[in-house]
């Protein structure tokens, strides 16, 4: 997959998993979230902002759990994961 075919079936993921009714668990949840923003966060790693010291302390661990992909892998993962656990959509 080219770049360009990459960055179209990512955003086509991300306004699928934006769009869904499906309450996904917690650790689900997380792991789209740190592949979104290692995929989409260019500038150093991206650190959790937030008023919840302890969501932001599970946001950077999954972070933390990513952080050896390249971007073009965490958007290859996003959309698996995206596929794999939200069907309600296509």
């Amino acid at each position: 997959m080219n770049d360009e075919d990459l960055d179209i079936a990512f955003e086509k993921a991300f306004t699928k998993a934006s769009n869904t009714k499906l309450k996904l668990p917690t650790d689900i949840m997380l792991h789209l979230y740190a592949h979104y923003k290692l995929a989409t966060h260019t500038k150093g790693f991206y650190t959790p902002s937030g008023t919840s010291e302890l969501r932001n302390a599970f946001k950077l661990n999954a972070l933390f759990q990513v952080k050896h992909l390249s971007q073009k892998e965490a958007k290859l993962k996003y959309i698996a994961l995206v596929d794999q656990y939200i069907t309600d959509m296509k």
